[in-house]
């Protein structure tokens, strides 16, 4: 073999030699590529929540936000939900006068206003559900009580929520409906301290939510009356301007407004929304 066509085929051998290292060091530029985008597209995904969420909610959503507060610690570990159940204006009240929460939950838009108006939600609030009025008489209904006039009886012990509060205000709005005058042995800051005087026998009648009734189970007989139609209360829900825990908070808005939340709900007696 001469020696032009040794030199030739040397060549030749360099230049596959090079080629199969350029194609090697290409995939492992690629490989190293997709590596940094998984990298990148798992430091962007979202951070794991944790920490604690306080929400204040009207007192008839006792039983069903509790319900939900422990199927959102399940589903998001290192989380626990904190309540402040009570009477809707007076959870107002706290939070504009800088009562530390993160979510709002009210029985009626009037209550909700109360904090829009000073500027202390972020967003606007969404109704996620009603409620409508239901009167609760002691087991057995042993005084007979089959209509809201009937609550105007002589002798009869009735309890009303206070005017303030959203149930209070709904039943007086269902008394003005049925043209009726009513005198209650005392008026009561949210609707499950009215409720526990029948309970107790301290009282012989009170106007509640149907979700009352329902959580009362058993404890009371409940009375359904034409007038609560017009009085059915929207309950509005918001996150609050400064909340602590504003990420953790927007989820626990998203369960109670999921397919998940309504089914507790719906299942406490509330209308849909």
């Amino acid at each position: 073999m001469t020696r032009s066509v040794r030199r030739t085929r040397r060549l030749l051998q360099l230049a596959g030699a090079g080629a199969a290292a350029l194609m090697a060091l290409s995939a492992c530029s690629s490989s190293s590529d997709a590596k940094d985008t998984t990298s990148d597209s798992s430091n962007s995904a979202s951070p794991k929540l944790s920490g604690n969420v306080t929400v204040f909610a009207a007192a008839s959503l006792k039983e069903s936000f509790t319900t939900l507060g422990k199927e959102f610690e399940k589903q998001h570990p290192g989380t626990k939900v904190s309540f402040n159940f009570g009477g809707s204006d007076t959870l107002a009240a706290s939070i504009t006068g800088g009562a530390p929460a993160d979510v709002f939950a009210a029985a009626s838009p009037k209550t909700m206003a109360i904090v829009t108006d000073k500027k202390d939600a972020d967003g606007t609030p969404a109704t996620f559900v009603r409620n409508q009025l239901e009167i609760a008489t002691l087991p057995g209904n042993p005084d007979k009580v089959s209509s809201l006039k009937d609550l105007t009886k002589s002798g009869l012990k009735v309890v009303l929520c206070d005017k303030t509060v959203p149930c209070g205000a709904a039943a007086q709005k269902a008394l003005d409906a049925g043209k009726l005058k009513l005198t209650p042995v005392s008026y009561e800051q949210d609707v499950k301290a009215a409720l526990n005087k029948v309970e107790l026998k301290e009282a012989d009648a009170a106007v509640v939510y149907k979700t009352d009734v329902k959580s009362a189970a058993g404890k009371v007989e409940g009375v359904e009356f034409p007038e609560s139609a017009e009085a059915i209360n929207d309950y509005p829900i918001v996150l609050l301007k400064n909340a602590p825990n504003a990420q953790a908070a927007k989820a626990f808005i998203a369960l109670v407004q999921s397919a998940e939340g309504r089914k507790v709900l719906g299942e406490a007696g509330f209308l849909k929304p």
